[in-house]
């Protein structure tokens, strides 16, 4: 799932718009209805357990 995104161009936080020149390790990606979308560590933080109720039982 840490594939390099096609002509690494800046990215946003999906949530809060932070912008950031390259993709940090710290940053959450997600898939929505088909489309990736990428969340900062404080917008992941404050909205982890949103974030684990969406992943099957398996997951946890």
């Amino acid at each position: 799932m840490n594939e390099p995104r096609a002509g690494e161009e800046p990215v946003a936080c999906a949530r809060c718009g932070r912008t950031a020149d390259t993709l940090p390790i710290t940053w959450t990606c997600s898939v929505e209805n088909g489309r990736r979308e990428y969340f900062c560590e404080e917008c992941a933080r404050a909205n982890i357990r949103a974030i684990e109720g969406r992943l099957d039982s398996s997951w946890w």
